[in-house]
């Protein structure tokens, strides 16, 4: 079928049939200097440089490989990724519909933990301490200017009737004054030890003043968690983060906010949950994610599995811990905090309640691709437009047609009919390199089209010794037929050595290239590969059409 006149018509057809379906129902993806992206340029963050040379070194390329992974599974076509200097990356992505996303996944940390959740009662008794640190830390006038000193008189409101109050009720005191929950603190334990804590043996009742500022924030949660007003979270936070708070805090807890905010009463609330401060369990035993829906409920979720070694360890802990709640805790946020009703081994999954499928398989993306090394800041960021410019890409445009023009009328008046042959299969040449492109999905770039112009070269320079060794064969008086078999046979040896070097060299910048480089290779491969089809099966598919319809005798216009 290979040889025969009509499966040869077939092939041809086929091919370029094929071609023009990928193109059609594909199009072209051009690349971030012909269609516009974003450029980002990311730093290692280590405000307190404890980060060593070497230690900053190995993190930087870490990250590099991450963020590779990340945005070849998020599905940009031919990025940039590339280091610059000892602790920078630069990442430009081109056409993107949804840059926030692309920023966040590239950004985020992705360190997965599984703690235990703990009961309140394990920090309790440490609530006054708290306070007392952060009173310590900004001061009373510095309290008042935020407005987060708390007065307390008189009252015998307890820790009890603050943790189980629900968010916006009041608890009665001693002189029968309504204060809301938010307002009431813990003092119990205060009652008892003020006159250890007054200068000068005052006693409790001559203070005039109580600073509540984290307890007054708090209010009671479900199981191991507190509840915080949304719009109270950042400063609960800052005081959270003061170095004096956490040398308070009881020793192996800590607390940490969850993923998303709640409603309760017509109000959001964050809520903040008592964790064991060491994980039992962490990201770098994951094996998979994936993003999936819940059966039951429909809302997104992610199915993880764990190795070998981390699933013992799961298992173990479930299997104590029946009826305790487990934390999954992502950058530092809970994410969910399920009961355990059963021991679980190596998979599991982390509910992600509102949140939209997007989320969740970004989530699944990260995870896989593992967490960075250190985190990253956005150092600079700004939206690119095609680097070519419109002026330029019509400039382009008009020597690319002038040069094509040139090319056929050159072929045309030097070769003659065979020169008109040549130029029909430059054009289907063009259609199968531009359809290769879309078959394989890839993204033409400015150094793409200059490996396109290049294989056009090179496709001609084909044509040209094939034509050059029909032209000595008639010279010595072959017949027409006999003349084209022996021109393109012996003119193969030539082309298939001119092709199989470049097109070795085209795979090695490919597989050693980044970026433009490899934009270079993609086109310049496809285009060897096209050029070599047309010049020695459509050519010569053309040379047969054409010699069918003369006698034996006439000559061939070459």
């Amino acid at each position: 079928m290979l040889k025969s006149f009509r499966g040869r018509i077939i092939i041809i057809l086929g091919v370029i049939g094929l071609s023009v379906g990928y193109l059609w129902t594909r199009g072209l993806k051009l690349g971030l200097d012909l269609q516009g992206g974003i450029h980002l340029v990311l730093e290692i963050d280590d405000p307190d440089g404890t980060l060593t040379p070497e230690r900053r070194a190995d993190a930087i390329d870490r990250a590099e490989r991450i963020i590779r992974t990340r945005v070849d599974e998020f599905g940009v076509e031919e990025p940039l990724i590339q280091k610059s200097g000892d602790d920078r990356i630069i990442v430009e992505l081109a056409g993107l519909d949804d840059e926030s996303r692309a920023k966040e996944i590239i950004n985020q940390q992705a360190y997965l933990e599984w703690k235990l959740v703990l009961e309140t009662t394990e920090i309790d008794p440490a609530l006054e301490r708290l306070d007392r640190a952060v009173v310590a830390a900004i001061g009373e006038e510095g309290l008042r200017e935020m407005g987060r000193a708390t007065e307390v008189t008189e009252t015998t409101a307890s820790i009890e009737q603050l943790l189980f109050s629900e968010p916006g009720d009041t608890v009665e005191t001693a002189d029968s004054a309504a204060v809301d929950v938010a307002d009431v603190v813990a003092a119990e334990g205060d009652a008892a030890t003020a006159e250890d804590e007054s200068p000068d043996g005052v006693q409790p009742e001559e203070q005039e003043l109580n600073l509540r500022p984290f307890t007054g924030l708090l209010n009671r949660g479900d199981a191991g968690t507190y509840t915080v007003d949304a719009a109270d979270a950042e400063t609960a936070s800052d005081f959270m983060a003061l170095p004096e708070f956490q040398r308070a805090m009881p020793r192996n807890v800590s607390l940490q906010w969850g993923w998303d905010s709640i409603p309760i009463g017509g109000r959001f609330y964050r809520e903040l949950y008592v964790l064991e401060e060491t994980a039992f369990l962490t990201g770098d035993q994951l094996d998979d994610a994936t993003a999936n829906r819940d059966q039951q409920f429909n809302q997104p979720q992610v199915l993880f599995e764990l190795n070998r070694r981390g699933g013992r360890a799961f298992q173990q802990l479930t299997g104590a811990h029946i009826g305790d709640r487990i934390a999954i805790v992502l950058d530092g946020e809970v994410v969910s905090a399920p009961v355990v009703r059963d021991r679980i081994g190596s998979r599991g999954s982390i509910d992600l309640g509102t949140a939209d499928m997007n989320e969740a398989t970004d989530l699944a993306l990260v995870l896989r691709a593992g967490a960075l090394p250190a985190p990253l800041r956005i150092m600079e960021e700004r939206a690119v437009g095609p680097s070519l410019g419109q002026d330029s890409v019509d400039q382009g445009r008009i020597a690319g047609i002038v040069g094509i023009i040139a090319v056929i009328v050159i072929m045309i008046l030097y070769y003659k009919v065979a020169g008109m042959l040549a130029v029909t299969a430059l054009g289907i040449y063009l259609v199968l390199v531009l359809g290769g492109l879309a078959v394989l999905n890839a993204t033409l770039t400015l150094p793409g089209i200059a490996g396109l112009i290049l294989s056009i070269g090179m496709a001609v320079d084909a044509n040209v010794l094939i034509f050059e060794r029909v032209r000595e064969e008639l010279a010595a008086r072959r017949a027409p037929r006999t003349a084209v078999d022996e021109g393109f046979g012996n003119a193969v040896s030539a082309i298939v050595d001119a092709n199989l070097t470049t097109l070795i060299t085209g795979l090695i910048l490919f597989q050693f290239g980044t970026g433009p480089v490899r934009g270079f290779a993609v086109t310049l491969c496809i285009g060897i590969v096209a050029s070599f089809f047309s010049a020695l099966y459509v050519t010569r598919t053309l040379f047969l059409m054409y010699l069918s319809g003369k006698r034996g005798s006439d000559p061939v216009s070459i």
